[in-house]
């Protein structure tokens, strides 16, 4: 299994870390490019590809810590779906779980921001220290407005959770409003990922949670670059 410089294992879901690697290895092709790589010389296009895969990278370690985390409640009769996208749309989904009493889908989107800086809600919008961070509440907020609509499952409501890594979330947990979603988006701290899963309604219909996870697969395809 190829493993990134980081030394976790690369796998079909960190698309985030395929899309670094991608864009640095993009920026040395070309006979030339490729030899000023190789004598250590980087030219101001490799500088700018370096620094965006990092980001990338930063990103996609909150990604596989989740996902670590999430194989927790398999055992569990909870159904796991990594790095996802619905037909037509380019974005990928981090996370989509099914619980095993197959009333809910959860959509869950994994950040990793600056460990020194606080995660609060600040006159009703999340702020990380002074950065205002409210667009990636509404991403997941959209991501699963179109995935409820997607899906078409009455009776089966759909859950936006963030979870923030590095950075610590006041309280361990944040509810946060986003115009156009009726109820709030989760922002969790890792610690509290499990926790607040775990309170879901405690029951069991498998053949129901089956076919949920079924239609799950039929609109949530695994994530491809580029499509």
């Amino acid at each position: 299994m190829p493993v990134r410089d980081g030394g976790w294992p690369m796998t079909p879901r960190n698309s985030a870390a395929a899309h670094g690697a991608a864009l640095r290895a993009g920026a040395r092709r070309g006979p030339w490019r490729h030899l000023l790589a190789l004598l250590g010389v980087r030219t101001p296009a490799m500088r700018r590809a370096d620094s965006q895969a990092f980001l990338w990278g930063h990103g996609a370690e909150g990604e596989e810590i989740t996902a670590r985390m999430l194989t927790a409640l398999e055992s569990r009769g909870w159904a796991i779906r990594h790095d996802r996208q619905l037909r037509g749309r380019r974005f990928n989904i981090d996370h989509v779980l099914v619980p095993p009493c197959g009333t809910a889908v959860v959509v869950v989107d994994s950040k990793n921001w600056h460990r020194g800086r606080t995660t609060a809600l600040v006159n009703g919008r999340v702020y990380c220290g002074a950065e205002d961070r409210h667009e990636e509440v509404e991403k997941v907020a959209k991501y699963a407005r179109l995935v409820d609509r997607a899906l078409g499952l009455p009776g089966v409501a759909v859950w936006p959770l963030l979870v923030v890594h590095g950075s610590p979330v006041a309280g361990g947990h944040l509810e946060a409003r986003v115009p156009g979603w009726d109820g709030p988006v989760h922002v969790l701290s890792p610690e509290m990922l499990l926790p607040r899963l775990a309170g879901a309604p405690q029951c069991w219909d498998p053949r129901r949670a089956e076919a949920v996870s079924a239609r799950v697969d039929s609109v949530l395809l695994p994530y491809t670059e580029g499509t």
